[in-house]
């Protein structure tokens, strides 16, 4: 069961015209509301609206409404215009007003018994929405309006010119940050697209007093406090358990940061990357430092050794977005998954249109009740991409395996686990299985390969630990209040020192946004789901390989092909979200608990190495 704040009482909802039954049901103490139809509905301990039928009702008209959202949204997101803008807003705020009721209801039930299952469903009901709105109609249009206008501020983002012309948008200022080795280059790409956040700020502190409102209707004491209630145990329990798997995982960053930061000393000059400060946020690769797998060729251990150009082959084999996508489903496939359905490939978007603007942030979308998912990403013929395919299909997969449990559970067993499953195939794509496909010719085993290898995986899994992190950290503080608008930016950027070890080049200040820059805050994505997701990977990745028999090095297995594998990896998606996380976790894993161990333990041999290479120097920043 979910545990959350203790429920307000409910607001009686009244009539002008009350029959004289109402009326005599309001003296005696009971609770009324009137329903659409004129029908008065009775709320009480001893003579209650069976709980059953009050899931079954939500969720039948749960999956009609949806229907025109999520229409609604995909349009929007796909072909930005003031009209999509619109209708997306309009169709969002009849979600917002629909939600609102059913909660609502929900919380008259709060001291009724009632099954398991059923208890399960309500409290479902009262965190299924990362943006709950007021009980208010005009606030509620207003953030519904705040929110599609953040998202399409983003999505529509282009750095120009003073003249406005010469426009580059994310994806032309991404590819300078990832191959371009020039200082003021990179910073110069970095500070453009941080002005397109700038327009946000105002609609993103009316947007905080909003959804911290609706939290408040709902029954919790802000956003922050709703958010970390959706984690099957006790809020200050959930906040213990993420700083426990922080610590476990810290020592591994600390190193590479120490690591990387050297290397990148001697690349730039100590003028620019000192060694004992934090390193300049748009030297590592990626628009925001999450993950600095482009600057692989600085600080490759071992030059040469083990080249693992996954890129240059896509490019050379001309990988379509098509292609790109067929091998990602063949991994799947492999493990005695089911095929894609026909609807993905004709519904999706996989390559960026040239003639609109559409939120290229990859996506994967659950529409028409699992028989119609779809993915949203504009695919390259990258390394990169090809991983992110990978991990968007991991979610499309866990629609198709729970597509027949009722509504309320077709999710995951909590957020972690859903962006957990591609990435755990990722894993399993090692130098062997890249040979297998034709992508990389036989791989080189040596010591000084596997140590590349290691590196290069690290410089993905490992830099991103600390911003998975901080993200929600930030915003939890926002919500909660510990952090005024006046101060966001200041916030941020201690948080991004305090855990990355990184600064912005250049002076920022409370007239930037700089967190709008980031996709997942103007478009209201909880991201605590990507920092739980990045440990509990590697416990699928070692269940799944000790099931399919591995023996060895755990960062050489690939279960690719395995049957047995694919079945156990199968019935914990089937679950969705029906049992409680630790449920689904038993039955993959063995333990009930989330666990960094096993990602230690893939990475010992790059953390024992880099800890002989950091010997003597100045590790840790001012």
């Amino acid at each position: 069961m979910f545990v959350s704040s203790t429920l307000k009482s409910p607001k009686k909802r009244l009539s002008l015209a009350l029959s004289v039954s109402t009326a005599a049901l309001l003296i005696s103490g009971c609770t009324v509301t009137i329903e659409p139809d004129g029908k008065p509905v009775v709320y009480s301990e001893l003579n209650s609206v069976e709980p059953e039928k009050f899931v079954r009702d939500f969720q039948r008209d749960l999956l009609e409404i949806n229907k025109e959202v999520e229409a609604a949204q995909w349009v929007r997101a796909t072909y930005i215009t003031d009209d999509t803008g619109f209708l997306a807003a309009k169709a969002n705020e009849k979600y917002l007003e629909f939600l609102g009721k059913a909660v609502d209801k929900a919380k008259r039930y709060d001291n009724v018994q009632m099954d398991p299952t059923t208890r399960r469903a309500i409290d479902l009901i009262l965190l299924s929405t990362p943006m709950p709105s007021p009980d208010n109609k005009k606030e509620r249009a207003e953030l519904s309006q705040i929110a599609t206008d953040l998202e399409g501020i983003y999505g529509a983002g282009k750095a120009c010119d003073a003249d406005g012309k010469n426009c580059r948008d994310l994806e032309e200022l991404e590819k300078v940050l990832a191959t371009s080795r020039d200082y003021q280059e990179q910073l110069q790409a970095w500070s453009d697209w941080r002005t397109i956040s700038v327009p946000m700020r105002p609609k993103y502190e009316r947007f905080v007093e909003l959804a911290n409102k609706g939290a408040r209707d709902y029954g919790f004491k802000n956003l922050a406090d709703m958010w970390k209630s959706g984690y099957d145990m006790p809020v200050a329990d959930f906040e213990q358990e993420v700083e426990r798997l922080w610590g476990q995982v810290e020592p591994l960053y600390e190193q590479l940061h120490c690591y990387v930061r050297s290397e990148l000393s001697d690349f730039y000059g100590e003028d620019k990357v000192a060694l004992d400060e934090p390193i300049p946020a748009h030297l590592l690769g990626n628009m925001w430092a999450q993950t600095w797998g482009n600057i692989y060729p600085i600080v490759e251990p071992y030059e040469g050794v083990a080249s693992l150009d996954i890129t240059e082959s896509l490019k050379a084999q001309n990988y379509t977005p098509v292609k790109m996508t067929e091998t990602a489903e063949n991994f799947f496939t492999s493990l005695g998954l089911p095929e894609l359905p026909e609807n993905f490939w004709k519904h999706s978007l996989l390559e960026k249109p040239r003639d609109r603007d559409v939120v290229c942030h990859a996506s994967a979308w659950d529409m028409g009740n699992g028989e119609d998912p779809r993915i949203k990403q504009c695919i390259e013929p990258t390394e990169e991409h090809l991983s992110t395919i990978h991990h968007e299909l991991g979610h499309i997969y866990y629609y198709l395996m729970y597509k027949d449990q009722q509504p309320l559970f077709k999710t995951g067993a909590h957020d972690g686990f859903h962006e957990a499953i591609g990435d755990t195939i990722v894993l399993s794509m090692t130098p062997a299985y890249l040979n297998q496909i034709g992508l990389i010719d036989e791989p080189t085993k040596s010591y000084e390969a596997t140590i590349n290898e290691q590196m290069k995986a690290a410089l993905d899994k490992i830099a991103f630990l600390p911003f998975g992190k901080l993200i929600d950290q930030w915003r939890w503080e926002v919500f909660s209040g510990e952090v005024a608008p006046e101060n966001y930016n200041q916030a941020w950027w201690e948080l991004r020192e305090k855990y990355q070890g990184i600064k912005p080049a250049v002076e920022r200040s409370e007239s930037d946004f700089d967190p709008g820059a980031k996709y997942h805050i103007p478009g209201n994505t909880p991201y605590t789901r990507y920092f739980l997701s990045f440990v509990i990977q590697f416990q699928f990745y070692k269940s799944l390989c000790e099931t399919a028999g591995h023996e060895g090095p755990l960062n050489e297995c690939s279960f690719y092909g395995n049957k047995a594998a694919g079945e156990k990896l199968g019935n914990m998606l089937a679950l969705g979200a029906s049992q409680p996380w630790q449920d689904a976790m038993e039955q993959l894993t063995g333990t009930r608990e989330m666990d960094a161990s096993a990602m230690v333990e893939y990475f010992q041999p790059l953390l024992t190495w880099l800890e002989k290479e950091n010997r003597g120097k100045s590790c840790g920043w001012k």
